[in-house]
């Protein structure tokens, strides 16, 4: 890749509006330009022939004025920087035209064989100055670009909660013209629009459930679009000097030649390949969590969460694991003495770990732990430590639940100096006991307003202090898990979104990937009676098509975002009928099985390790795949199909509700060696693409099967053997 700042006499520079050369960028797909002006800070165009996108500088609110930074004196800050995924970070600055204290730095990073652009703005002052909020909110806006001569145009919301699935949800809301005549305001994070000839997108990092706007895109007249600060992006009054620049969130904008498939799958790309410096939270590995186990001790069983935490029942577990094929054994909730000093509970693992560590080294697994990042129990070392970090709501601790030892936790504030120290205990942990995965749990908005943290002091109203962490806790913790990830190569580190208020979006993605669909309570969204506390009556908890209904119904993400980034768990259950919807489901790319592993048969056991070790070969391409998906979940049929375009190799999933015969022609050429279930005939035509005809029978053994719970799921594997 060439920068094009100082650029040669080769015919490689990108020409502005002027004579010669101006500053830039470009890969094998597109070229930008900087130009700094009022109307344009920076154009992007396709190459060779699309259409020029100028976006527009930002606005901020100093010192009382609204400031444009439109800049004069633009030229590289430093020379292009090598990033660790590949990718090429550019870096320019500017002064203000009309303010010159101030100057603004420009971030962009390029991937060579990608058309998307991740880019951040720094705002610098040679003198002390402040952002301000004359009007009491934020005023800041973050870029406009035109949508002109692209007429259809999509709002792409990542954080809507669906109480019918219990989970996020992707939803794509088609913008009309009235919408921009009507100057409406839509969440995102991600707009988009074509023509069918090339499409074009813009995208914001940040995460909150809809309709919790921190940003918002402002539609105008025009088919403009505008990208505002809506709440808690800066502090009234915040200090921009030498010492304390502002930085922006990154952004993400982008083109495709043709239309919005052609665009999802670029994006699709950047997510998996360009969007990340830590490349293990993209692999499809196999990951089992010890929860759903711990929970039937609870509410099947009459025991206590952690009755099966102790060496002697994880060895047996993991002994069961590596026949799977499980690649990352995961304890959760309740193998530590005191949450926030996070040390292992010596009663249930006398050697703290090392036995079990030393097992799953044996075998090629990884060891993954529960953390609840904002969890501290009385009698910790951190508490007492950080006092002044205790998170407050109008004046009140929280206490927060701890499934595992029945001591008191608080919460701390992640908005403070506290998330060092954790990062630092997670950092020195990993190399302690050898954990390379991180499930955080419990991590959310709405914790903190007290003053005196780093989201406002006793000048700062309430209201302003919560929202200022709100905004700021997605940033602190997708630094804690870059740290984390920079200091223990290979960890990954996942949050929580089982439940509503969580930081779904585009903003931790960078760093690592959710942990979505859990068990809980969530049966009561469906007006399910309670039948008890010794039950755990529930469709997310019994084996069964139903709780992989509602764990597929995610997989709609994996459109622009891959499947891989979603954690879900799956039942490895008995029956074979159950095993195989599960394991159908699971290698869709959300990669999860919890579950009661000795209750499994040994026939289970080794129909699960025969099916993910096919999987295995091809989990790669199915994870760079775009999907073909066909049919409703829990339709008749609803059929999946992951082939890499390139390789021809990766699988095609079939589900139906109904008995019968099915037929599917894949849209991708496939290869030619491949595996079948039983029930499904494979021939090829002419261009390589792979014709199936599915043949699904009732199983009259079950003791469900008049309910509809039958006949099952096929799969094909192509490029397996």
């Amino acid at each position: 890749m060439l920068a094009v700042s100082a650029i040669p006499a080769t015919g490689m520079a990108l020409q502005g509006q002027g004579a010669g050369p101006t500053l830039g960028f470009r890969n094998q797909l597109f070229e930008a330009a900087v130009i700094g002006s009022k109307e344009c800070l920076w154009s992007y165009r396709l190459t060779p022939a699309g259409k020029e996108h100028r976006i527009a500088p930002p606005m901020f609110n100093i010192d009382g004025q609204a400031h444009v930074a439109a800049l004069e004196n633009v030229k590289p800050a430093r020379e292009p920087v090598k990033l660790p995924n590949g990718s090429t970070e550019y870096s320019y600055e500017g002064t203000f035209a009309s303010f010159p204290d101030l100057s603004l730095a420009m971030l962009f990073q390029v991937a060579e064989e990608n058309p998307v652009v991740r880019f951040s703005y720094i705002l610098k002052s040679a003198h002390p100055h402040a952002l301000t909020k004359p009007a009491g909110k934020d005023e800041l806006q973050y870029l406009q670009i035109s949508f002109q001569d692209l007429h259809e145009a999509k709002e792409i919301r990542f954080c809507d909660f669906q109480e019918i699935y219990h989970s996020y949800i992707l939803e794509e809301a088609r913008l009309e013209p009235r919408a921009f005549a009507h100057r409406l305001e839509v969440m995102g994070p991600m707009v988009a629009a074509s023509n069918g000839r090339e499409s074009l997108l813009v995208a914001y990092e940040h995460g909150s459930q809809s309709p919790d706007a921190f940003l918002r895109f402002q539609l105008l007249p025009g088919r403009r679009v505008a990208l505002q600060a809506v709440k808690g992006n800066y502090l009234a009054g915040q200090t921009v000097d030498p010492e304390h620049p502002y930085q922006t969130l990154w952004f993400e904008a982008g083109a495709a030649e043709g239309d919005e498939a052609r665009l999802a799958s670029a994006y699709r790309t950047f997510a998996l390949k360009h969007m990340t410096q830590n490349p293990a939270t993209r692999q499809p590995l196999i990951y089992y969590n010890t929860w759903n186990r711990q929970e039937r001790d609870k509410f099947w069983y009459g025991k206590e969460y952690g009755t099966a935490l102790n060496t002697q029942s994880i060895l047996a577990d993991i002994d069961i694991a590596h026949r799977m094929g499980i690649d990352v054994y995961v304890i959760d909730a309740g193998w530590f003495d005191k949450a926030g000093d996070w040390t292992v509970d010596r009663a249930c693992f006398p050697d703290g770990l090392h036995t079990v560590k030393k097992r799953l080294d044996r075998y090629g697994m990884q060891l993954g732990l529960w953390f609840g990042p904002r969890s501290a129990s009385v009698p910790s070392h951190t508490l007492s430590k950080y006092q002044d970090c205790i998170a407050t709501v109008r004046g009140k601790k929280t206490e927060l639940p701890l499934w595992g030892p029945g001591k008191t936790s608080y919460g701390l504030c992640l908005v403070s100096r506290y998330i060092d120290a954790f990062t630092e205990r997670m950092i020195a942990f990993s190399k302690e006991v050898g954990v390379t995965y991180f499930k955080w749990d419990a991590v959310m908005p709405y914790c903190c307003d007290a003053p005196g943290h780093w989201h406002g002091g006793v000048r700062h109203t309430r209201e302003e202090r919560e929202a200022s962490h709100n905004f700021q806790v997605v940033q602190q913790v997708t630094r804690s898990a870059d740290r984390i990830s920079a200091a223990c190569p290979g960890a990954v580190v996942d949050i929580d979104t089982t439940e509503t208020e969580r930081l779904m979006g585009l903003g931790f993605l960078s760093a690592g990937r959710f942990f979505a669909i859990n068990n809980g309570p969530y049966f009561h969204s469906y007006d399910i009676p309670d039948d008890g506390p010794n039950h755990f009556t529930n469709v997310f908890a019994y084996p069964g098509p139903a709780r992989a209904w509602v764990c597929r119904a995610m997989l709609t993400y994996d459109k622009w975002l891959p499947s891989v980034l979603f954690l879900s768990h799956y039942f490895p259950d008995d029956p074979l009928f159950s095993q195989e919807i599960n394991m159908a489901s699971l290698i869709l790319g959300q990669n999860g099985i919890w579950g009661d592993l000795p209750r499994v048969s040994d026939a289970g056991v080794r129909y699960i390790g025969e099916t993910l070790a096919r999987y295995k070969k091809v989990a790669n391409d199915m994870a760079a795949a775009d999907p073909v998906i066909v049919g409703a979940v829990s339709g008749s049929p609803e059929i999946y199909e992951k082939i890499h375009a390139r390789t021809g190799r990766g699988a095609v999933v079939v589900f139906a509700m109904s008995e019968g015969k099915y037929s599917y022609v894949t849209s991708r050429r496939v290869a030619s060696k491949y595996w079948a279930s039983e029930g499904v005939d494979v021939r090829f035509d002419s261009k390589g693409r792979a014709r199936l005809e599915l043949t699904f029978r009732r199983d009259e053994s079950l003791k469900f099967a008049h309910r509809g719970y039958s006949p099952g799921a096929k799969i094909i594997f192509f490029g397996a053997d």
